[in-house]
């Protein structure tokens, strides 16, 4: 039912009449140097992609690389309990995994989810009219990196961004499945921006993103000041720059990477009916995911986003 076409975030095979499997994989290197938190947050980051197509999570397989000759095995235990308690949590089964030696530690689950075929959310569903929906900030990529180069205490993430990006979706889909969701996809490593696009093509809209209505963790856009950045930020701009992009909104050099910004377990994006958003935000935030906003539109134009 769903394969690579739109780049979606997971395959979807129908069973039966009643049931569709939905399959997905993703693994990690340690974005914090605390083994605990790195499984609790590349688990949260894998199960997503279930959620991200309307599905629930049945089981998971542990996918592992870790220098056992160099690293004590004891940290590779608290990343797969890390891991372990996330599953738990989203109600699905961890039933094996596969190891190997590695140089660098690599964690990460093969999850498989259940839907009804007639329910399937992809990224290509958004319609002109709908609201955009964001459930979790943006900034975690800088906030990483700023830590590992020694311009932010590790203790200032622990209080609002590593809960932020362990805290399972689940809630937020079984929120919005209410609202007749019409798109959706979760925000990881291409950034906000790289992200929409993919919503755009796939469904042949415009969208627009006003970025006042943006939230971010607390530091993201001190930390790109202070000259801090990633990896991914400069491959991201160059993707959406090849495509539709109007930036109407003046935004300062340290403001517009903030777009580009790669996430680890970021929230979900929902495309959902525009005189649903309110209902839709306010639910979600008495349902504990209080960073729920309404962040743009969609438009019955050619493909492409407009930065408001």
């Amino acid at each position: 039912m769903v394969g690579i076409e739109t780049s979606d975030d997971a395959a979807v095979y129908r069973l039966n009449d009643e049931v569709a499997m939905i399959n997905t994989v993703d693994f990690i290197t340690p974005p914090v140097d605390d083994p605990y938190w790195f499984g609790q947050i590349a688990a949260a980051n894998s199960i997503s992609d279930v959620y991200s197509m309307g599905g629930k999570p049945v089981t998971a397989l542990n996918v592992v690389m870790f220098p056992s000759k160099r690293l004590d095995m004891g940290l590779l235990k608290e990343i797969l309990q890390g891991g372990h308690d996330k599953v738990e949590e989203a109600g699905a089964c961890l039933v094996g995994g596969h190891t190997v030696d590695d140089e660098e530690p690599k964690y990460g689950l093969c999850v498989n989810g259940a839907v009804h075929p007639e329910r399937v959310i992809t990224n290509a569903g958004a319609l002109p009219g709908d609201a955009l929906v964001l459930t979790k900030p943006l900034g975690s990529g800088v906030l990483f990196n700023a830590v590992r180069s020694g311009k932010m205490p590790f203790q200032e993430i622990e209080q609002e961004l590593l809960p932020s990006l362990a805290a399972l979706n689940g809630p937020a889909i079984e929120t919005a499945l209410r609202f007749n969701v019409r798109a959706c996809t979760d925000i990881t490593g291409f950034g906000i921006l790289g992200h929409l696009l993919e919503v755009a093509q796939g469904s042949k809209v415009s969208v627009v993103l006003k970025y006042q209505n943006l939230p971010f963790y607390a530091g993201a856009l001190e930390m790109y000041k202070k000259g801090e950045t990633t990896g991914s930020n400069k491959a991201n701009k160059a993707l959406v720059a090849r495509h539709d992009l109007e930036m109407r909104a003046s935004l300062t050099t340290h403001e517009e990477e903030l777009l580009y910004d790669p996430q680890t377990s970021g929230g979900l994006l929902l495309s959902v009916p525009g005189d649903r958003a309110d209902a839709l935000v306010a639910a979600l935030r008495q349902n504990g995911v209080q960073a729920a906003v309404q962040i743009g539109e969609v438009l019955d134009e050619p493909a492409g986003i407009i930065v408001e």
